[in-house]
């Protein structure tokens, strides 16, 4: 509500009282009315309604939202009237051969200024590009009907991407370029002039437009009770809005849940493990191949390990630490093979090279880790526990094929209920793409106002991960 004459403010007018011959003026976004029921894309969940206010203006009649990851680099294009998506794809991103973390990126940048002009091409030319053309090819569009980006990230892409130097967010006291939103014509990154490139607003150095976002995608700020949005990508971004306010913080979990760096590890697409059961009695594996059965699958999803971690303790394979108990090795010795540094168990005797190291784990124990000691920091700065947490959202791609029971099991969420998750999928994606098609969108993300924490400040951080490198 605003009042006449007086700056905007927040007011409860529900319990404002209006003086004498004093007028008012309130204002309802579109997205709030009933009209607008909330969209359902299959990559995402969304929870809350969107009015139809393009972002964009112009001749071209089409959008594309575009979330930059470390790792991997999601896009759909989507037509702003009626918000129908014509087409989806996703790919590596090109800047993984330079390095797999924005650490990594960061340095390169800091040590020779050129790396920023080859990380941004790395982006635009080897990533960005050839998915534009798949996405005009599937829905038989140009160029020419496109009006503009809207780009969710995390803080270092987004700085990549801009050309802008992300150097001082790898220093004390890690202050970014820029945070705000920021509109560029579409000729800056190989586009027409016409087309505008939108880069939404961010929180902090080290929580970025993803999770402001995915804040926006699935409504985490307006439950009853507090709620807890997980990103469980390379940066590992946290979110939690509770009675003490919102707290956020990023914690380096690294690649390994998006296969990067282990023996067999892909990406979701058909042919490739999605689901992994173990039993003791006899011993051995069964799996599931995305798509159906597969004669020869190709390698290994960032779910499919979760299920290893929990399922693996359970049947007595892995000890707390994470090796391969040696007693059960040495009893089905068929299912188990010597490598270079350290053993690995071989999902099927008849296919040796799709199989699970000890060093795999190790990593994907590191990434698990990450997570659950940023989760239970800000709950406890939060004074909560698990059980005080209304909704979980957990975000990501491969959060939409995890087996929830089994995250729970091997405690990458730990404390938590099944009833309490809610497996939303990519809402950085999710959430550029409703502001493209509803400007208000963009001026929320940009209000969410979240203190951004430390973990290596916090005194508790290091403990509880040391703790969590342990399978319960």
């Amino acid at each position: 509500m605003i009042l006449k004459g007086e700056p905007p403010q927040d007011i409860l007018a529900c319990q404002h009282h209006l003086g004498a011959g004093e007028s008012i003026r309130i204002a309802i976004p579109g997205r709030s009315l009933l009209s607008h029921p909330p969209s359902v894309v299959s990559d995402f969940q969304t929870g809350v309604p969107v009015g139809k206010d393009p972002i964009f203006t112009g001749a071209g009649t089409l959008g594309v939202a575009l979330d930059i990851g470390t790792t991997t680099v999601a896009m759909l294009l989507a037509e702003l009237a009626s918000g129908k998506v014509l087409a989806k794809a996703t790919a590596l991103n090109a800047q993984v051969s330079r390095g797999d973390n924005v650490l990594t990126r960061i340095h390169l940048c800091q040590t020779d200024k050129a790396n920023i002009g080859h990380l941004k091409d790395d982006f635009w030319k080897k990533t960005f590009h050839p998915l534009l053309r798949d996405l005009f090819q599937q829905s038989g569009s140009a160029i020419a009907d496109v009006a503009g980006v809207a780009v969710a990230g995390n803080t270092t892409m987004l700085h990549l991407a801009c050309g802008e130097d992300p150097t001082p967010l790898g220093m004390v006291p890690f202050t970014p370029v820029f945070l705000d939103q920021r509109e560029f014509t579409g000729d800056r990154f190989g586009l027409p002039r016409e087309a505008r490139v939108i880069f939404l607003p961010g929180i902090s150095a080290y929580v970025g437009a993803d999770i402001s976002a995915g804040a926006a995608c699935c409504g985490v700020r307006y439950g009853d009770t507090p709620q807890l949005l997980v990103d469980v990508g390379t940066n590992g971004e946290i979110l939690l809005c509770g009675p003490k306010g919102n707290l956020a913080c990023a914690t380096a979990a690294g690649p390994a849940f998006e296969g990067c760096g282990l023996l067999c590890g892909m990406r979701a697409a058909r042919g490739v493990v999605g689901k992994i059961s173990l039993h003791a009695d006899p011993f051995g594996a069964d799996f599931e191949t995305i798509g159906g059965p597969c004669d020869s699958p190709h390698g290994i999803t960032g779910s499919a390990y979760v299920d290893f971690l929990a399922e693996g303790r359970g049947v007595g394979l892995l000890e707390e630490n994470g090796r391969f108990d040696r007693r059960v090795v040495e009893d089905n010795p068929a299912h188990f093979r010597q490598e270079n540094d350290g053993l690995s168990f071989l999902l099927s005797p008849d296919l040796p090279d799709l199989r699970i190291g000890e060093v795999d784990v190790a990593l994907l124990l590191q990434a698990k880790a990450a997570i659950a000691a940023g989760i239970e920091t800000l709950l406890a700065l939060q004074g909560l526990t698990a059980t005080g947490v209304g909704r979980v959202f957990l975000a990501g791609g491969f959060g939409l094929h995890l087996s929830i029971p089994n995250a729970i099991a091997c405690r990458l969420l730990p404390g938590f209920t099944v009833d309490q998750i809610s497996a939303v999928g990519n809402t950085s994606l999710g959430g550029a793409y409703l502001a493209m098609l509803d400007r208000s969108l963009a001026d929320e993300m940009a209000d969410l106002d979240a203190e951004t924490i430390e973990l290596n400040l916090d005194p508790g951080f290091e403990d509880r991960y040391l703790d969590h490198l342990a399978l319960p």
